[in-house]
């Protein structure tokens, strides 16, 4: 085992070249051994990685679906990870009642009191995966410095093995999952992307039964693309008809389509394919140079428009046009519309499944409730897809745990640089 990196601070404050070149070489070791590792070598590999930074040892945490735990990967001994059995224990941590959920939820390092364990956000962008927890003898700057990056590097490993590795997909799931919700699962895109112009982020329930409703968003040079659809029914139809729609909408919007060639797209794909489903939905644009907001909507509830800590009222409705699928846009676009955002304004996008879950009172979650649940957690210095974790809890929470209706929510924030 290497020696333990020298911790002396250097007189500025940074990391001393000693270290970075530790750090850099360990790296480096992880990226090259990366390749050829299966999924379950991954949590040993970065033990080993971690070790060799002078650390006691690691092991890594990944969200499951609903963001509610954080569940451990099988650990594999360090020593010899090619032949040595794996530890099959599941074991979970609770979000929000857990140091490790903490790091998750704040994107920041917590450390114990005695700053022998570190829990390190692992981050692929800005959509948050899960955590590292990392362990040795009094963790210094200079190793959080070196955790971080560790932590950095492990997701980008096990995010580029997820897409072809069962392990990782089946450790976020904590039951089956209908044959409609994996069909929709596998086109939707990750749940929170953003550059420093703009961020966006969804949620989408219920997980394992989604039936009609899907969203995309998709950055392009200069611009945010966004999409959210709500099919009629809760079957692997209705599931298809999403799906076909989001084909529909990426083909048309990457062969050079606007919003309307989208709409006209999307409509003849359904009559021609899926003639006996209906579809409402929001396709969307923001120019993240200039914050002009462009919309078509057919037959959705109207986005929201969050201005300094308050829903401007009426500020995005428009007259309502009818839904996809009847055939009245195939030749006859709907209307696009315009509106100029100001910077840090956010638009809020939402399915009816969500203002019209009911409580077991009868009561409706409603429009107020849900800006204000966003609105307030927000004020507080929670990011976005945080906000939205909590709102789709308490939206859970409002209708006992049993949605009726798919409920989806993306929010999308405009925070152009100077």
């Amino acid at each position: 085992m290497p020696n333990r990196v020298n911790t002396t601070p250097p007189a500025d404050g940074g990391v001393t070249p000693v270290a970075a070149d530790r750090t850099d070489s360990v790296l480096a070791w992880v990226l090259d051994r990366s390749h050829e590792a299966s999924a379950r070598q991954v949590p040993a590999l970065i033990e080993e990685a971690a070790r060799r930074l002078g650390l006691t040892g690691t092991r890594l945490y990944l969200t499951d679906l609903q963001q509610i735990r954080l569940v451990a990967l099988p650990q594999l001994a360090a020593e010899r990870p090619e032949t040595a059995e794996a530890d099959e224990q599941a074991e979970a941590l609770d979000i929000d009642a857990s140091l490790a959920g903490l790091a998750y939820r704040a994107q920041q390092v917590q450390t114990s009191r005695d700053r022998t364990t570190a829990w390190v956000p692992m981050v692929d962008g800005v959509e948050r995966v899960g955590v590292m927890r990392a362990t040795g003898p009094a963790l210094d700057e200079q190793d959080l410095e070196g955790c971080l990056a560790l932590a950095a590097l492990a997701t980008l490993v096990v995010i580029s093995k997820s897409t072809h590795n069962d392990l990782l997909v089946e450790r976020g799931r904590s039951r089956p999952m209908t044959l409609q919700a994996e069909l929709l699962w596998a086109f939707l895109p990750p749940r929170t992307i953003g550059t420093s112009q703009a961020t966006s982020t969804a949620v989408l329930e219920p997980a394992y039964d989604i039936g009609g409703d899907a969203f995309d968003h998709n950055f392009s040079d200069g611009g945010l693309h966004l999409t959210l659809l709500d099919a009629m029914g809760h079957d692997l139809a209705a599931g298809g008809a999403s799906a076909a729609g989001l084909a529909a909408c990426r083909s048309t919007r990457r062969a050079g389509g606007d919003l309307q060639d989208i709409a006209t797209t999307i409509e003849r794909t359904l009559r021609s394919w899926i003639p006996d489903r209906l579809m409402t939905g929001i396709l969307a644009h923001l120019d993240t140079r200039r914050g002009e907001f462009a919309w078509i909507n057919c037959g959705h509830p109207p986005p929201l428009l969050i201005r300094d800590g308050h829903v401007v009222p009426a500020a995005l409705e428009r007259p309502p046009q009818l839904p996809l699928g009847l055939g009245y846009h195939k030749d006859a676009p709907p209307p696009l519309h315009r509106a100029r955002l100001q910077p840090r304004d956010r638009v809020l996008l939402y399915s009816d499944g969500v203002t019209e879950a009911r409580s077991a009172t009868g009561e409706l979650f409603g429009e107020e409730r849900l800006s204000d649940t966003v609105i307030r957690s927000m004020a507080s210095g929670t990011t976005a897809p945080e906000a939205l974790r909590r709102l789709i809890l308490e939206l859970l929470t409002h209708q006992d745990q049993r949605l009726h209706d798919d409920a989806t929510i993306l929010l999308c924030e405009w925070h152009p640089t100077a």
